[in-house]
């Protein structure tokens, strides 16, 4: 074989290498070029769960899971026969409390001011004998007839029969006057007192019968028909639809420009169209969610943010869970 032959053919060999290089070059880069860096988050909603004051037996539960309730919406009724009792222990003391102002208003009974009066008219005709009796004794001292012994003992009696006559007096007033000032306020405190104990079970048998404070949906029922549930025990969770934001865990150097109250688009892979947030939350996660670190190469720790952001315009058929996306 001639020298030229073989320098073509080694030349030929290079320019196949080469080839064979540049194509698996441009192959790796469409294969295998650097895909954009995509942030993922998802759809939250506020949800806000339904729970009893008071423990009871679940009598009737009128929804289901994925009805949508509005305020006022009877959600459930609860058997709470201990509850029925206090209200009738706080319906009697209200009543003898009552009784016990209507007495302290009114004063003595009409017999009572009638026998006290008797008794002041009775005191009243003892101190006028007393008293003519006194003055008799008195001038027949003057002129000397009696003794000093018998005068005293008639001034004696005229006075013991004066203050029996104040004492029926004020037994009098009285009885006609009713029960003090203080003793009438003491009795309106405890018909207060009572009429509070009666408002306060009236509320916890009003907490027998659950009502929705806010219209939603609901997206989980935990008791059946049937069972007790106790105080503050969850009943049922309701999902406010109206509030409705999507979170991200975005690492601080792919915030590029993400503040509160920017906007940006997110895609939605459920109805593969975009939708416009504005965020108004932003906080950073700690030190415990460093997503990169790179110390080791002399540098810094990359550290993670929550993002909160609420859509712009409302989306029908946004649920809590789907996916949303945010690419570079």
């Amino acid at each position: 074989m001639s020298a030229k032959s073989q320098h073509n053919n080694i030349l030929l060999a290079i320019i196949g290498f080469a080839a064979v290089v540049v194509v698996v070059a441009v192959i790796g880069f469409f294969a295998f070029g650097r895909d954009p860096e995509m942030i993922q988050g998802q759809v939250e909603v506020s949800e806000y769960r339904v729970s009893s004051k008071v423990p009871g037996r679940i009598l009737e539960i009128r929804v289901k899971e994925g009805d949508f309730v509005k305020v006022g919406d009877t959600l459930a009724i609860l058997d709470a026969p201990e509850v029925r009792a206090k209200m009738e222990q706080a319906r009697s003391a209200e009543s003898a409390a009552a009784a016990q102002e209507e007495m302290a208003r009114n004063g003595a009974r009409q017999e009572q001011i009638q026998g006290a009066y008797q008794l002041l008219q009775q005191a009243k005709a003892g101190l006028e004998i007393a008293e003519k009796s006194y003055q008799r004794v008195q001038r027949l001292f003057d002129e000397g007839v009696l003794s000093a012994q018998k005068r005293d003992e008639a001034y004696a009696n005229y006075k013991a029969m004066e203050a029996q006559c104040k004492a029926a007096e004020s037994q009098y007033d009285m009885a006609r006057n009713g029960a003090r000032r203080e003793e009438k306020m003491a009795a309106a405190a405890m018909v207060g007192r009572a009429q509070g104990a009666v408002q306060e079970v009236t509320s916890y048998i009003h907490e027998t019968v659950q009502i929705a404070q806010m219209e939603g949906e609901v997206t989980d029922i935990y008791p059946k028909q049937g069972e007790l549930v106790g105080t503050g025990s969850p009943i049922m969770s309701i999902a406010v639809m109206k509030d409705m934001w999507g979170t991200f865990n975005v690492r601080e150097d792919q915030l590029n420009g993400l503040a509160v109250g920017k906007t940006f688009n997110a895609f939605v892979p459920a109805f593969n169209k975009d939708i416009q947030m504005k965020v108004y939350y932003m906080k950073d996660q700690g030190s415990y969610a460093v997503w990169k670190a790179t110390k080791a190469n002399g540098q810094y720790d990359l550290k993670t943010f929550e993002v909160k952001a609420r859509p712009v315009e409302k989306m029908d058929g946004l649920r809590p869970g789907m996916s949303l996306i945010i690419k570079d």
